[in-house]
């Protein structure tokens, strides 16, 4: 069996498996040996994948599979990886495994929290693997579907709201996704013969520039608006704000995610003339995301609403740099995906310990946590290190690897620009560093904070888990580096061959 379909059945084996017991202890022990296997397969997936890679295995894509599904409309189940899919693999797998013990007190409606929350990763792995497009979109909708459920049944706050506003608009987003994809499959065969959703087919063929310059916006602007693209940014702090612990993890480690691996897989790749000629417009609104997301952490008191906003930020870094097109900023576009998704979960898996605790997450009501709760406390400053961007982790490497790519541009607008985004890196200090210093350090102010119980057992290892790959990632991040250009060089070349750089 390919290992990449293995990746979705193992998933979907899990869901039956919680489906079958019979209370909350069997489904999150269920849950977690799935996830848990799940991680062993993608390591070994990432073994294979350099293994093939040195044996001198040049193939765009490796492992693939293709099944035909609807013969009349040429739509295929075509399967396949490259080094950046890889990567998210990865990435998927550890915010899910992590996201299983974060949740393992939850004792509502449990079997369908975890099914649910599976089944939001089995569409995740389905969207990363997948090279045709109408696969892709399907896999897209499927991530979305839980979501609403998710928030809605097992939310804080105002859910029914967070849960309809941000369903709303990514399902906007989908509808404009929609008209992209099918752009680009009527414009496959330009001179005849059978049109395709195939990804690499696609690529093969020059879609006239016409086409490009009318169904790019809807591509790129579809996929943007899961990334947090200014100005359809509006639903991401308040579907954070009101998600359980584990969605929250998954929401901003993994699925926004989604919204720039299909801004340059499918917008960019696909759509090269239209992308280079249209890039300015969406740089200066990922230029605008960028400082817009940080300066609004600043003044919020929720910390969930502030690592939300931070997340804009973040997200907004990735468009950005993808914007840039060239070798370095690309690469690091991908790297700060993966060191966003990162440390975004292990974000909003500390503020759901410690709102489990304190039963608040206003910032004015705690002071003193490092004292009583110190594991969390250390855990949460190693965060909040890696989200400004300190070496010897992930975000370090990151962020640098970015704005060292986007300087590379000669011209002033794009040296402007990068300024500008270089400018969160400060704001994101302020924020950080009011927000440690405010509920860690300090004496308490609220004398029942006094008693509280440190992390347990699982608590450790869901935030262990994520420390270790942030820190991997800073100290040793060449491998990975490497094994991401190595897969964009093709994506870069298609992009170089249409206005050099």
């Amino acid at each position: 069996m390919n290992i990449l379909t293995l990746l979705v059945l193992i998933p979907v084996l899990t869901m039956i498996g919680v489906l079958l017991t019979k209370d909350y202890k069997g489904a999150r022990l269920v849950s977690a040996i799935g996830m848990g296997v799940e991680l062993i397969a993608t390591v070994y997936l990432v073994l294979a994948y350099l293994a093939a890679r040195k044996t001198g295995m040049m193939h765009e894509m490796l492992f693939t599979s293709d099944f035909m599904w609807y013969p009349s409309l040429n739509i295929h189940f075509a399967f396949g990886v490259d080094g950046i899919a890889v990567a998210m693999i990865g990435l998927t797998s550890i915010v899910i495994f992590a996201g299983i013990f974060a949740s393992w007190e939850l004792q509502f409606l449990t079997k369908e929290f975890f099914v649910s929350l599976i089944l939001l990763v089995t569409a995740v792995y389905g969207f990363f693997i997948s090279l045709d497009l109408f696969t892709m979109f399907l896999f897209y909708e499927l991530a979305l579907i839980p979501m609403y459920l998710l928030i809605g049944l097992w939310g804080t706050g105002p859910k029914e709201k967070s849960a309809m506003k941000l369903t709303l608009m990514l399902m906007a987003g989908s509808a404009l996704i929609m008209v992209g994809v099918l752009g680009l499959y009527y414009n496959s065969a330009p001179g005849g013969g059978q049109l395709t959703f195939n990804i690499l087919e696609i690529a093969k063929i020059n879609i006239p520039v016409a086409a490009q310059r009318f169904f790019f916006p809807f591509a790129f602007i579809g996929f943007g608006i899961l990334g947090a693209l200014f100005p359809f940014h509006t639903w991401s702090p308040d579907g954070h704000a009101s998600a359980p612990t584990a969605v929250s993890m998954l929401h901003a480690g993994v699925l926004m995610k989604l919204g720039g691996y299909g801004c340059f897989r499918v917008a960019m790749f696909l759509m090269p003339q239209a992308a280079q000629e249209m890039a300015w417009i969406f740089i200066i609104l990922t230029t605008i995301s960028v400082v817009y997301g940080a300066f609004s952490a600043i003044w919020q008191t929720d910390l969930k609403f502030i690592n939300a906003y931070s997340s804009v930020s973040h997200c907004g870094l990735v468009i950005f740099a993808l914007l840039m097109m060239n070798e370095t900023a690309m690469d690091g576009a991908i790297l700060q995906m993966i060191s966003h998704g990162l440390m975004t979960a292990l974000f909003f898996a500390l503020i759901g310990m410690i709102y489990g605790r304190t039963h608040t997450r206003d910032i004015r009501e705690m002071g003193g946590l490092m004292k009583v709760i110190p594991f969390l406390a250390v855990v949460y400053m190693i965060a909040g290190f890696a989200s400004l961007g300190l070496p010897g982790l992930s975000g370090f490497v990151a962020e640098m690897t970015v704005f060292v790519g986007s300087f590379q541009h000669q011209d002033m607008f794009h040296r402007v620009v990068t300024v500008i985004a270089c400018s969160s890196i400060v704001i994101t200090a302020v924020y950080i560093l009011k927000v440690v210093g405010i509920i860690l350090l300090g004496p308490l102010k609220d004398q029942h904070h006094a008693h509280l119980e440190d992390a347990k057992w699982y608590e450790k290892l869901s935030t262990v888990t994520l420390v270790l790959a942030v820190a991997a990632i800073g100290i040793a991040p060449l491998w990975l580096s490497d094994t991401i250009v190595a897969s964009l060089k093709p994506i870069v070349a298609r992009l170089a061959m249409v206005i050099p750089f």
